[in-house]
């Protein structure tokens, strides 16, 4: 049987510090011991891992070197027990129990990490040898701290795009999501690992949404990145998005369009009255000689706004189509031109050729005058 030779404010077997020296995680605090000793406690807390991850198990080491015992002078020494409070990032308290061989008074115990951040290890009461001790004050100086690494942020960051290929100079429309709200972005082309030179700037909305185009112009990439900051990173940007740049396949012969007059006169109409005027495209002849494998052609109007000989605009001036199509090709679906532009027609190989009526209506008390637009056809 262990025996342990104290008295009141006498010394623990156990080893303490020489005068000057200072031991890892030890203090000495004031004791108060029941039932009745005074003295103090020189005490010291060591943990297995002193820089853990959150959810991670720490075991911590509980030393007493010197503790007041009441009398009588010699007791024996039973297992001791004590408790170690935890502060800062995490609180609470470890249960710790002997550990120790005969004679010392060694305790052990362990928690699990709950969170990050800084967390502090300070002694707390006590039972030895038929006594309980605990600190004669408001708490023990703290003996030990731990540096938690921050618990990892999720990424929901992530991206569409329009298209998944293309060829060199494709614009591509690329559509974010789970970005920090407000925050600037920017979406470049990945080959492999490496960045490229494609680059395009949007700014997230209050959702953390975003829409921006991209010029894919490197026949090197591979895929698009989006990202907050200076460059891509796993915790501010989106996951790569696999983009194949496609070369052109050279088309043999030719793909032409000619037009028979490219004028259009409208009639008259009436000052006063919300009437139309009508009038007719000349006959435009498209003629596919690429051979088989070339894809289809479309052609496509786009017209600006009418304008008078002073410059005045026609408010709310609509100019609609209706196609006719012949010699295989499919004419496009009769409506307003407008400035976003319609299709005409679309076909694949020999000879087409395609006609439109229009019609232009006007608002009522529209001011009396000449007015020209300009009407673009493009062929594709």
């Amino acid at each position: 049987m262990a025996v342990l030779a104290a008295t009141a404010g006498g010394a623990l077997g156990a080893p303490a510090a020489a005068d000057g020296e200072t031991s890892p995680g030890r203090v000495e605090f004031p004791t108060h011991c029941l039932p009745d000793a005074e003295g103090s406690t020189a005490a010291r807390i060591e943990v297995d891992d002193p820089a853990p991850r959150a959810g991670d198990t720490v075991t911590v080491t509980y030393r007493l070197d010197r503790t007041p015992l009441p009398p009588p002078a010699e007791v024996a020494l039973p297992a001791p027990t004590g408790r170690i409070l935890l502060g800062g990032a995490q609180t609470g308290e470890v249960a710790v129990a002997a550990a120790g061989g005969p004679g010392e008074a060694v305790m052990k115990g362990s928690f699990v990490v709950t969170g990050g951040g800084p967390i502090t290890l300070t002694p707390g009461g006590y039972a030895l040898a038929g006594a309980a001790c605990a600190a004669a004050g408001p708490s023990a100086p703290v003996a030990a701290r731990l540096t938690v690494a921050p618990l990892p942020v999720m990424n929901l960051r992530g991206l569409a795009l329009g298209a998944s290929y293309g060829e060199p100079g494709a614009r591509v429309r690329v559509t974010g999501a789970g970005f920090t709200p407000g925050a600037a972005v920017t979406v470049a082309g990945r080959a492999g690992a490496a960045g490229t030179a494609d680059r395009a700037a949007a700014t997230a909305d209050r959702s953390g949404a975003f829409t921006a185009e991209l010029v894919v112009a490197d026949p090197g990439t591979t895929g698009v990145v989006a990202y907050e900051g200076a460059a891509w990173s796993a915790e501010r940007g989106a996951r790569p998005e696999a983009y194949t740049v496609v070369e052109p396949v050279p088309a043999v012969g030719s793909l032409t369009m000619t037009q028979a007059g490219a004028a259009i006169t409208l009639g008259a109409v009436g000052y006063g009255g919300a009437a139309g005027a009508a009038g007719r495209i000349g006959t435009v002849t498209v003629v596919d000689t690429r051979g088989p494998g070339a894809g289809r052609w479309t052609l496509r109007g786009r017209l600006t706004g009418f304008t008078g000989a002073d410059g005045a605009p026609v408010p709310g001036a609509s100019l609609s189509w209706t196609p006719v199509c012949g010699g295989g090709c499919g004419a496009g679906p009769a409506g307003a031109v407008g400035a976003e532009g319609a299709v005409l027609a679309s076909g694949a190989g020999g000879t087409s050729t395609i006609d439109a009526t229009v019609t232009l209506r006007l608002p009522a008390y529209t001011r009396p005058g000449r007015y020209r637009a300009a009407l673009t056809l493009t062929l594709s």
